[in-house]
């Protein structure tokens, strides 16, 4: 009996063992094809994906940006190739490693590439560098087993053909911020990308950049590429033609490097057409090169250009903002004559100075010009002369007469940063310094010192308003944007922003007066004549600190350098009919007739070399 109990007993042990293994093994089964269906079914297209991004890729190709060229056709941006070093997260199975490797023979931005990694896809290629030498692929190359992930491309590269020519106008590239990334505007740019930082590069970013293409490839384990799958070619940007001419914009900086014994020269020159606004030449100094963008600027480069007391990357053009001085005259002038505060030939007696209670305004002059009228204190740019109109004008009139030839308000021109420049009035004093207008400071004003301040630009275009009868017409820089094939995408023309109506006799007067600046024995700008060819201008020469009447007359070469005044000039040519305007400041150049006529003279010669004047009929 014993025996048959303990079978029973050894059975029913069994039979729980098997139901417990049975279960165990449907349960297994269970998890195994819950499993099977959570990668198959639930997450099979994300894995599927994955599979196939693991081996096809889909590799942006970036666009050609589109050339700039100057009136004449002479390229001045275009593309290079360059080669660049990328990175593929995935692929590379010991990142650290790799990039101490290649520290020793690259300048990496260690904790910017990071940063870029940890917000990029762990396929999507990374920059490491731009524009490697061939020395530097060669290393790549012969180390690329030790490389896994690591890879070079070829691509283009932004390239400024003339170094730092025109370069506040061109402006710079740069990678697209982060911030810009969160713009919609931006949808189609990617970290790394390159775009417009400044000048026309930024202005007409969306004209130049192209669109970009892609092609999808298939890759090995390492990442490399093994055969493309199909191509779709990228669109080259727009091209722009600009109304520069390289020819004068290159000889006027030349020149500009050359005038004075400071290193660099700090100053701007402005050539302009009368009649249309086409700027002909830009120029500001001191410059930097573009190219230095290019590829990527290292921290410590930007940081010196930055820091430089001199401001390369400021464009004095239409950022500096400066006394007119006795160029400023011209609305003085304008204003007496528009006013009927003076006839063209009555005289004002200059003893050397101007009293206003105890104050005492002196005469560039020591000894006075003694009596002179209109005519002649323009051209001996008599201060006392202008200081007796400007008390009897008033600030205010002062004011509205600047404005009228567009001095205290932006031109227009499409470029950042352009600057105002200041045109005071009492109301102007009271709003901005909560202080009443003294009445001193209007006989300061009436020779273009005090608040007074202009921009480059701007002086460019009040004499182009005199000079060709009154149009106060809008400074431009691009003619017309074209395709790549060259088709013409769209063109620009003058617009006028005014009329200013100046009566015939006061324009008369007026241009007279700056005939005889350059042209008459005594004129202050008789550095700025040319032989055949009647040029009307006027000079300046801006205060920078105030000294007294004893420190004013030393010499030029022993005032310090950063007291010494700005030189001012601006000039129009032909008189009988007015083609091109200029605008010249050399910042502590002195004397306006002595420093900045002559650079006048000479971008006048180079521009009728190229362009001579249309035959002038007094009959007609």
């Amino acid at each position: 009996m014993s025996f048959f109990r303990y079978s029973a007993e050894s059975s029913e042990n069994v039979r729980k063992k098997i139901k417990i293994y049975v279960i165990l093994v449907v349960v297994s089964f269970v998890c195994l094809w819950m499993r099977v269906w959570y990668l198959q079914i639930l997450k099979g297209e994300d894995f599927m994906g994955r599979s196939e991004e693991n081996r096809i890729r889909k590799v942006s190709l970036p666009a050609y940006r589109g050339t700039i060229k100057d009136r004449n056709g002479e390229t001045l941006v275009n593309v290079r190739p360059s080669f660049n070093l990328y990175v593929t997260p995935e692929d590379a199975k010991d990142l650290p490693n790799s990039l101490a490797f290649l520290s020793a023979k690259f300048e990496i931005d260690g904790d910017k590439l990071k940063e870029d990694i940890s917000q990029s896809r762990p396929f999507k290629n990374v920059l490491i560098k731009r524009d490697i030498s061939r020395q530097e692929v060669a290393y790549v190359e012969e180390n690329k087993m030790r490389l896994p992930g690591i890879h070079i491309k070829v691509e283009p590269l932004r390239s400024y053909v003339y170094k730092d020519l025109a370069a506040h106008i061109l402006g710079y590239l740069g990678e697209v911020s982060k911030e810009k990334l969160k713009n919609s505007a931006y949808s189609k740019y990617a970290l790394g990308d390159m775009i417009g930082r400044d000048g026309l590069e930024d202005i007409y970013e969306f004209n130049l950049k192209g669109e970009k293409g892609f092609k999808e490839v298939e890759v090995d384990v390492s990442g490399r590429e093994l055969k493309t799958l199909r191509k779709l070619p990228p669109e080259s940007g727009d091209s722009l033609v600009l109304t520069l001419d390289v020819r004068v914009q290159k000889k006027l900086e030349e020149w500009m490097d050359e005038i004075s014994k400071e290193d660099p020269v700090e100053g701007s020159v402005v050539v302009m057409k009368v009649q249309t606004g086409e700027i002909i030449a830009m120029v500001s100094k001191p410059s930097f090169d573009p190219n230095l963008f290019a590829a990527g600027i290292s921290r410590t480069k930007w940081n010196g250009l930055l820091r430089d007391g001199k401001h390369p990357l400021q464009n004095r053009a239409i950022d500096g903002q400066y006394p007119p001085g006795s160029t400023y005259k011209l609305v003085t002038a304008y204003a007496a004559l528009a006013e009927n505060l003076i006839d063209p030939e009555s005289t004002i007696f200059c003893p050397g100075h101007f009293r206003l209670g105890r104050g005492r305004y002196r005469c560039w002059k020591k000894r006075g010009h003694g009596a002179v009228n209109l005519h002649d204190a323009l051209v001996q740019s008599c201060d006392v002369y202008f200081y007796t109109l400007g008390y009897r004008l008033g600030v205010d009139n002062l004011a509205k007469y600047a404005k009228k030839l567009g001095l205290g308000a932006r031109t227009g021109v499409r470029l950042n940063g352009e600057k105002p420049g200041l045109v005071p009035s009492i109301q102007w004093k009271k709003k901005a310094r909560n202080k009443p207008w003294l009445p001193g400071e209007t006989i300061s004003a009436s020779i273009g010192q005090g608040y007074n301040l202009v921009t480059p630009l701007q002086n460019a275009s009040m004499v182009s308003t005199v000079a060709n009868g009154g149009l106060l017409v809008k400074p431009y820089l691009v003619k017309k944007t074209e395709d790549s094939e060259g088709k013409v995408i769209q063109e620009f023309f003058p617009e006028i922003v005014r009329n200013v109506e100046f009566d015939p006799e006061i324009l008369k007067h007026l241009k007279e007066g700056l005939r005889g600046v350059v042209n008459e024995p005594r004129g202050t700008g008789r550095r700025a004549r040319l032989k055949n060819i009647v040029v009307s201008g006027k000079t300046g020469t801006a205060q920078v600190v105030r000294m007294k009447d004893s420190d004013k007359i030393n010499p030029e070469d022993e005032t310090p350098y950063l007291f010494r005044d700005h030189a001012w000039f601006v000039a129009f040519a032909p008189y009988e009919k007015p083609e091109v305007a200029v605008s010249v400041i050399i910042e502590h150049g002195g004397h306006g007739g002595a420093t900045a006529a002559p650079i006048a003279r000479k971008v006048l010669e180079s521009y009728f070399t190229h362009y001579p004047p249309a035959k002038y009929d007094e009959s007609g």
